[in-house]
């Protein structure tokens, strides 16, 4: 197969596998969402999902989040792990959202990559998932599978983001993302692999790859 019949058996594959597909992170609207994100980083998605409730009983808005102290938060969300810097981004950026964007989450990467504690990979997840904006947010998940289908180099998510960009139709990157995550921790996770069970990497992987695993 060439670069495009291998995109092509990605596409077919994974549209087959996941026909409608679940959003990961609980949420109610672009704030609760943006907390999540932020949240899940070095995180799993099932032990945030078990904290934000907690937090969001006390202040699933940016009003209310600001008349709880940084302690305050800092003591709900600490099973997620890296609390005191999580604690101080939700704070300020609730902060921010309410004296700069009327309590409203903005639609725009550079207003959100302008808060605390949010990177270019929360933002894009916001902008895809609450915004329907095209986006391409690179996770754990995404970038060991884009070097194990030969699609990127696998130096950093930056060029691993840019290569995803550039292969894929934009039409379907807010798909492709999710899609790409599910099947990850399904068929190819990082530990645990049975390439047996993983078709896509099985049928198109990196050659190296699969002389390792005796392909």
């Amino acid at each position: 197969m060439n670069k495009a019949q291998k995109v092509s058996f990605v596409m077919h594959t994974l549209n087959e596998l996941y026909p409608t597909i679940p959003i990961p992170l609980d949420h109610k609207d672009p704030y609760t969402l943006l907390i999540a994100v932020l949240l899940s980083a070095q995180s799993t998605d099932v032990r945030v999902n078990k904290i934000t409730p907690l937090l969001f009983a006390k202040a699933d808005n940016p009003a209310d989040m600001v008349k709880l102290s940084v302690a305050e938060i800092r003591e709900i969300i600490k099973p997620v792990g890296l609390s005191p810097m999580k604690s101080k981004g939700i704070f300020g950026l609730s902060k921010i959202l309410l004296e700069q964007h009327q309590g409203q989450v903005p639609k725009s990467f550079e207003a959100l990559e302008a808060m605390p504690a949010v990177g270019h990979k929360t933002a894009s997840v916001v902008m895809a998932q609450a915004f329907g904006v095209p986006a391409f947010p690179v996770d754990t998940h995404i970038h060991r599978l884009m070097y194990r289908w030969g699609f990127s180099n696998g130096k950093n998510v930056v060029q691993t983001e840019r290569d995803a960009k550039r292969l894929f139709p934009k039409e379907k990157w807010n798909d492709l993302h999710l899609q790409i995550i599910w099947y990850g921790r399904e068929y190819s996770p990082a530990r645990g692999w049975d390439i047996d069970q993983d078709i896509i990497t099985k049928t198109i992987g990196r050659k190296s790859v699969l002389k390792k695993y005796g392909y």
